[in-house]
Formats: C-alpha cells, sequence, structure tokens
C-alpha cells in the first residue's frame, strides 16, 4: 500500500514537473510557477496566446498573476488578447493584471485600460484605480479613457477616484464630466453623497464641464439640493460654474423638495 502511494505521489510529481508549472511551489498560496517554455508549447498547441492565458488561468486561478507576466514577455504585441483573456477569465485579479501590463511600459497606459474594461465592464473602477496607481502620470488619460468606454459607469468611477484621491477631486472633475456631460447629475449625486462638504467644487466644476449641454444644468442644480445643499448656495456655486439666472431659477423651481417656495426670474438680483 506504502510503495503504491509513493509511486503515484512520485508520477504526479513528474507529470507536474513535465509540464514545467511546478518549478517552486508557495506551500502557503500555493501558487504554481510558470516557465516560458512550457508558455510557448501552451502557445503552439492553442495557437493562440489568449486561449494559453485561458487555459491556464482556468487550471491555475491562483496563478494569474504569474500567467499574466510570462505571457506578457513573451508576446507583448498580443497584449489586448491577453489581457481580454486573463481579465475575462478571471475578472477579481483584474487589478493585478492591469498592474503587471503598465507596469511593464508594453504599451500606451490607456490601451491597457480599455482592454481590461471591454473584457469585464463591471470592473471598470477597480481597473482604472489599479493603472492610477501602476502609472500616477497618466492620471487625466485614464480617467478619460474610463469614463469613454463606460460612460453608464462613469458616476462609479469618479466616486471610486475620488475616494481614493480625495484631493484630486477637482482634477477628477474636470477629466470627466467634459467627456460624459450627460451623466453630469449622476455623478453630482455620487460625489456628494461620500463628500458633503465639497458641494463648492462639486456643483461648480460639475456645471461649468457641462456648459456644451446647458439643458443638464437644470438638472445638475436639482440634484444637488435634492441631495441636501441649500438653494443659496446651489445659486451662488452653479453661478460660480457659468449657469445663467434664468437656468438656476429653472433648476430650483424644478426641485422636489422646493415645491413650495418657488421663485421667478424677476428675483434674479438674489443671485448677485
Amino acid at each position: 500500500m506504502v510503495n503504491t502511494l509513493f509511486k503515484t505521489s512520485l508520477i504526479c510529481s513528474c507529470l507536474l514537473y513535465s509540464m514545467g508549472v511546478i518549478g517552486n511551489t508557495d506551500s502557503n498560496s500555493e501558487t504554481w510557477k510558470i516557465d516560458n517554455e512550457f508558455f510557448k508549447k501552451q502557445v503552439k498547441q492553442t495557437m493562440s496566446p489568449g486561449r494559453a492565458v485561458r487555459s491556464l488561468i482556468s487550471h491555475y486561478p491562483q496563478s494569474t498573476a504569474g500567467i499574466v507576466d510570462v505571457a506578457l514577455d513573451l508576446y507583448p504585441t498580443d497584449y489586448k488578447e491577453i489581457i481580454h483573456s486573463a481579465v475575462s477569465t478571471q475578472p477579481s485579479s483584474a487589478e493585478d493584471i492591469v498592474s503587471i501590463a503598465v507596469k511593464k511600459g508594453i504599451t500606451k497606459c490607456e490601451s491597457i485600460v480599455m482592454a481590461a474594461i471591454k473584457a469585464e465592464p463591471s470592473y471598470v473602477s477597480f481597473v482604472t484605480s489599479a493603472a492610477a496607481h501602476a502609472s500616477p502620470d497618466d492620471f487625466n488619460d485614464i480617467l478619460r479613457v474610463a469614463v469613454i468606454t463606460e460612460p453608464d459607469s462613469a458616476d462609479k468611477i469618479v466616486q471610486h477616484m475620488a475616494s481614493s484621491y480625495p484631493d484630486k477631486i477637482v482634477e477628477i472633475l474636470s477629466n470627466t464630466v467634459q467627456y460624459v456631460p450627460l451623466v453630469g447629475e449622476y455623478i453630482v449625486d455620487a460625489l456628494l453623497a461620500v463628500f458633503p462638504n465639497k458641494a463648492e467644487e462639486v456643483v461648480s466644476i460639475t456645471v461649468r464641464e457641462s456648459l456644451a449641454e446647458r439643458e443638464q444644468i437644470e438638472k445638475i442644480i436639482v440634484t444637488a439640493i435634492n441631495a441636501g445643499v441649500t438653494v443659496d448656495d446651489v445659486s451662488k456655486f452653479a453661478l460660480m460654474g457659468g449657469a445663467t439666472n434664468a437656468e438656476i431659477v429653472a433648476g430650483i423651481n424644478a426641485a422636489p423638495t422646493n415645491t413650495n417656495k418657488k421663485i421667478s426670474t424677476s428675483d434674479d438680483d438674489l443671485f448677485y
């Protein structure tokens, strides 16, 4: 019985060694080390670096980072395929995958972000944050690409990034709202829920960056009032952002919480 167990164990070890997967195994994380030659054989068998990545991660999800690391070293020009396969197969590792790709400098950071987001849109906030952390100099470009690629999640992206970089709220707003002005009201709602004391920056900058879509200004004002910003403050902040008195009055009157306090454009002098 002992000999049988030993032989079985020896055969398994030999098989793993021949596959080039074991090398050094971390007993705590049980992470398999994937060597270059083994990966090349997998690519030859599957006819694609992306398919090889998908297959290996499916079998060794705990080794996702190592697999992506080797794949990008060997096939850097196939980064889109590799990133898409890795993120879609193991979404929970999206941050690690993006960080590895960005740090290798194989292409522009925003191209990596776009590939990762398209692979798994629901992880857009984490992908954006990971990329910004790995390449701070590309902060603005990363934000731009993220909200343009996944505009329906712009409010979540902005909220997540503002929470991670509270000292960059102005920069975050300036580099996102202008690209997705139609969701300005949702961005205001998301940010005021986390930073109610930043109403001046949030309202004034969102209004300013939405001037190309002026019909959004009323919605931004309504959202701010509903979030608890006083009418006086909203009026002042919106005016700072470039809203007209007529737009401010329309927004105030449209706010559900202000239905009993209607004002008219004859009260324009209230905003000066």
